[in-house]
């Protein structure tokens, strides 16, 4: 488990509240000859991830995910995507592929077990981003072009992008309740779909 930090050196004025993480970066004006500077990295971050949000927007559009988000919620996502470049931390989080199980590889579908190391982690950096009243948005869009932000950050080979962290000020509070999906909806007893008592 790793992590690639990558502040900016812009203040972002459409965060709120005007304070500065204190991780701060010193901009680089001259690198080595095929070198990216910190911020190419980032920029280079954001024009890999336009082409693959491009496409995910499509399918939203044409009805091919089922999203479950509120009016206007897309057009936020959207914004945010469009402007990955302007948030002031990107969190690149990387994984040994050597280190990683997927036990249930050999099901015939989808594997899920192969994150389970890795994610709780990123769960308690954006749990812990939260109690300093900082935003987070977890992004995995750019595993699909693994390859290139390897060559962008430096990655070896064996080790793999398991997801993007963005962090910064939220441009709005957040949300003092939210919408969940009734207990008994997640929640049974002894088989899937058994009632729970009290649910």
């Amino acid at each position: 488990f790793a992590l690639i930090i990558l502040p900016s050196p812009f203040s972002c004025s459409w965060f709120y509240p005007p304070r500065t993480i204190t991780l701060k970066p010193t901009v680089e004006t001259q690198t080595p000859s095929g070198k990216f500077s910190p911020l190419d990295k980032r920029r280079a971050l954001h024009d890999l991830y336009q082409p693959v949000w491009q496409t995910v927007m499509q399918k939203y559009a044409a009805g091919a995910i089922n999203t479950g988000f509120k009016p206007g919620f897309l057009e936020t996502v959207d914004h945010f995507a469009r402007h990955l470049f302007e948030v002031p931390v990107m969190i690149v989080v990387c994984v040994a592929i050597d280190q990683i199980t997927a036990i249930d590889a050999n099901l015939g579908r989808l594997s899920v077990t192969g994150g389970s190391s890795i994610y709780p982690a990123v769960q308690n950096l954006l749990l812990a981003a939260r109690g300093e009243g900082l935003g987070t948005t977890l992004t995995t869009l750019l595993c699909a072009v693994e390859p290139q932000v390897q060559a962008v950050l430096g990655i070896p080979a064996d080790i793999a992008t398991a997801a993007m962290i963005t962090l910064g000020w939220p441009a709005k509070p957040f949300p003092r309740r939210l919408v969940r999906k009734a207990l008994a909806a997640v929640a049974f007893l002894d088989a899937y779909g058994a009632p729970l008592p009290g649910a």
